[in-house]
């Protein structure tokens, strides 16, 4: 085995930029492999992006095998996608191993407890705050990153984690204008009691043109619903002057519970974020310089796997880093190829997938609609596409993560 791959390589010097669920999986994939990282956030700590939040069981296995403590974190749930009737299109099926193992196919939490959990399990001192990188260049030798107050930092290799707006993707493949899916999405939680609610479930509701959905979540040891409604709308567009108000709103056309929860949460609780996304990319990597998480594939949530996937990212990168020399630029490169390779097919499958439901259920022609939801409720089409494929699709992704 030639040193670039030896066990007892030396520790490398590896840079992550941004401090969300990709980036504190990279850090913490590339410290278990044994190398010194540093992660710059520009803010002054880390900051969840909205609060709602699902994840499948792979970037759970993911995370505890990067060192973070998934006991009781979020709550295992069965899914069903229904009718604005409350008519049963899907069951989401699952393995019964993995059921034994997590629970439940769907887990629903919210952001500020991953956030926590994945910084508990990186050492003090890896994330520096307040550092706003506005220069990157690389050689064969190292990476240099120059920040606003003029200094600067070299590394032997640097992941971009830095969101849909990354300033690493732009360094290495220029700028790219974002797809605008014409969507926009209100959600939030609540701990009140409501009634209509069934307890571990998921249910995602389509009408003519509007989603309304809610998940059970667990919370810090708090049992609760977040909940969420989605239609199309201007990007462009102001958002509403009363959040709450406007998703109440959609919410009506729904069976309970979705009424209920939306009006029983705090104002404050509420949210509103328009969706955007970008088209996959062919190649992740440069030299010395590698994506994570949005930078390589921002995700609409209708695919419910963006902040998995940036957890996997992480994973699947800090493997491709064990061993590895990084002082060797060919064995980096070398090694990030290996990494981004596997993760891009699944990636931009997801992308695209998200992509497609929106406007299938969204942006379809007013005389189309009747003929979708007539093939929705009474053919199995849906559930074969979307319900009985699933216990594969999670098994592959299980199979891809161990030690």
């Amino acid at each position: 085995m030639s040193s670039a791959t030896s066990s007892t390589a030396p520790a490398g010097r590896v840079a992550v930029l941004g401090a969300g669920p990709a980036g504190m999986a990279a850090a913490l994939g590339a410290i278990r492999s044994g190398h010194v990282v540093v992660v710059y956030e520009r803010y002054r700590e880390a900051r969840p992006a909205g609060s709602i939040l699902n994840l499948w069981p792979p970037p759970l296995k993911a995370l505890e095998l990067l060192g973070a403590d998934i006991h009781d974190l979020g709550a295992p749930t069965d899914s069903q996608f229904r009718n604005a009737r409350g008519r049963v299109r899907v069951d989401v099926k699952q393995d019964e191993a993995v059921r034994a193992a997590y629970g439940g196919g769907f887990i629903g939490l919210l952001r500020p407890e991953l956030y926590e959990r994945m910084l508990n399990a990186l050492p003090p001192g890896v994330i520096r705050f307040n550092q706003q990188v506005v220069g990157i260049a690389q050689d064969e030798r190292a990476v240099t990153l120059t920040f606003d107050d003029g200094t600067t930092a070299e590394h032997d290799v640097l992941v971009g984690a830095d969101g849909i707006d990354s300033l690493v993707r732009r360094t290495l493949w220029g700028d790219a204008p974002k797809r605008e899916h014409r969507l926009h999405v209100f959600g939030g939680f609540t701990f009140a009691d409501v009634a209509g609610v069934e307890p571990n479930m998921c249910v995602i509701s389509h009408g003519r043109t509007v989603q309304g959905s809610w998940t059970s979540i667990r919370h810090q040891g708090r049992d609760g619903h977040q909940w969420w409604v989605l239609t199309a709308t201007d990007p462009d567009a102001p958002a509403p002057p009363d959040l709450r108000a406007a998703a109440v709103g959609l919410a009506a056309q729904f069976p309970a519970p979705l009424s209920g929860l939306v009006a029983a949460t705090e104002p404050a609780d509420v949210q509103r974020w328009v969706l955007r996304d970008r088209k996959p990319l062919k190649q992740w990597s440069k030299g010395r310089i590698t994506l994570a998480g949005d930078a390589a594939h921002a995700t609409s949530p209708y695919a419910a796997y963006g902040a998995g996937m940036s957890i996997e990212d992480g994973y699947f990168l800090g493997r491709a880093l064990r061993g590895v020399d990084l002082t060797d630029h060919a064995a980096v490169r070398a090694a990030l190829q290996s990494y981004e390779d596997p993760r891009k097919p699944h990636t931009a499958r997801q992308v695209q997938q998200a992509w497609m439901l929106g406007k299938v259920f969204h942006h379809a022609p007013a005389p189309l609609r009747p003929i979708r939801d007539l093939i929705f409720d009474h053919t199995p089409f849906l559930q074969k596409v979307v319900g009985d494929s699933n216990p594969r699709a999670i098994n592959r992704q299980l199979a891809l993560i161990g030690d």
